[in-house]
């Protein structure tokens, strides 16, 4: 059943909102091939990724970033089998999420996809099955900014040709919808499929 929103672009985050969470498995993973202690590997891990989000650090400089946090030695292998495993641990679908996007797009609704990530994403996101659902794909990484940032919203309502009332902004991260909504977009902090359902229904026709 078709959900039908029109005069609307809905506009997706992707991680942990048609993604699905990386497991504990993927972190134990990943932790191991870094040969460090989860205490210090995650937040070193976080703390940079803001800046390859941005584009203002390549893959292997932000690999080298946590390398020399552990005071590790890491060969060009390992650098690779990191972000490999990284890669990997966020492209599984959330598919009742999925489920939500197909619905809409059977209903005619327009919608696009706006992601705090690397470059390396791009491909993926446009690419893979997922590019089908969405009319533009933005990529932090390829754009020099992130959100909160007004910057971005900006580009995807220009490069959609839309105004800020004619977009409603789906994301997990409280501050990001904060960011949307202080342009006069419309946001939803995205908790569950069901209740993400539930709120697009109060916007169908």
């Amino acid at each position: 059943m078709g959900i039908s929103i029109p005069g609307k672009v809905i506009v997706f985050d992707y991680g942990e909102v048609i993604s699905a969470t990386p497991t504990e498995a993927d972190r134990l993973q990943l932790t191991e091939i870094a040969g460090g202690e989860a205490e210090v590997f995650w937040p070193a891990y976080w703390r940079h990724r803001d800046a390859l989000d941005q584009g203002t650090l390549t893959i292997q400089e932000y690999w080298r970033g946590i390398e020399r946090e552990l005071g590790e030695h890491w060969g060009d292998a390992k650098v690779h089998r990191l972000w490999l495993a990284d890669f990997r641990s966020w492209l599984s679908i959330d598919h009742d999420t999925l489920d939500v996007l197909i619905d809409l797009r059977d209903g005619g609704t327009r919608m696009a996809l706006l992601s705090n990530a690397g470059r390396d994403f791009g491909s993926y996101f446009r690419h893979g099955t997922l590019g089908d659902l969405f009319e533009q794909v933005f990529v932090s990484g390829e754009l020099g900014t992130i959100k909160p940032s007004a910057d971005i919203f900006e580009v995807v309502l220009s490069e959609l040709a839309i105004t800020p009332e004619q977009m409603v902004f789906i994301d997990n991260k409280d501050v990001n919808v904060q960011g949307a909504e202080a342009l006069g977009i419309a946001g939803h902090v995205f908790t569950t499929a069901s209740d993400l359902r539930a709120y697009l229904e109060t916007l169908a026709a």
